[in-house]
């Protein structure tokens, strides 16, 4: 966490870490690189942090919000491109590691990868290089319409059907992912994709979201 902490912050970018009731150091990591830290005092999962993050920037008077996991998989270089998208017209820059690139990944991971695109392309009605990548910029503005309402991992094809049902202007911008033996630990397995539809159908047919402790 530190190292990712850092790598953002020599980039004088304001870095701002949603610690999603981890038991670990996380928070203090972070805040020992220059972070801004905010908790959730239970785990919520990774939407409700992201989800957490953008209010905050919001409220904090934010222009444009760069989501970026915490695993180390992305590059910190690959954020000009994706602001430079936004200031060229668009809402939302998603970053792509298939038209990028992708290091130290399995052929079973990619496979999985791909299985992923074309369901989440299926469900959420749009037509994507890349359906999960963690790694995207969006206008401050348009931050209301793309209100995560899936708390688990399941909000990356929420969010790729709020962008179409809003018709809001989307650009891929290719990035390179690097996977690590810790990155991915934290990679999604099947039972994790079958859990990610099931949370998805469910919160679509009605269930009202928790209320969000943070």
């Amino acid at each position: 966490m530190g190292a990712v902490v850092s790598g953002l912050t020599r980039g004088a970018w304001r870095v701002v870490v949603v610690d999603d009731g981890s038991a670990d150091d996380t928070a203090e990591a972070a805040r020992g690189a220059g972070a801004t830290v905010l908790r959730h005092i239970l785990n919520l999962g990774q939407g409700a942090a992201l989800q957490t993050g953008i209010d905050f920037a919001v409220a904090e008077g934010a222009e444009r919000i760069v989501t970026f996991d915490a695993d180390g998989q992305h590059d910190p270089a690959d954020i000009p491109a994706l602001l430079a998208a936004l200031d060229a017209g668009a809402d939302v820059a998603l970053g792509s590691r298939f038209l990028g690139a992708m290091e130290g990944v399995s052929r079973p991971r990619a496979l999985l990868l791909r299985i992923a695109v074309a369901v989440s392309n299926t469900i959420s009605g749009v037509h994507f290089s890349d359906a999960h990548c963690g790694l995207r910029a969006l206008r401050a503005s348009v931050a209301p319409a793309l209100r995560i309402t899936q708390e688990r991992m399941a909000h990356a094809s929420e969010l790729l059907r709020n962008i179409r049902t809003q018709r809001l202007r989307v650009v891929e911008v290719p990035i390179t992912v690097r996977y690590t033996a810790y990155s991915r630990s934290k990679g999604q397995g099947v039972l994790q994709g079958l859990r990610i539809l099931f949370d998805y159908f469910l919160r679509r047919s009605g269930r009202p979201p928790r209320e969000r402790p943070c």
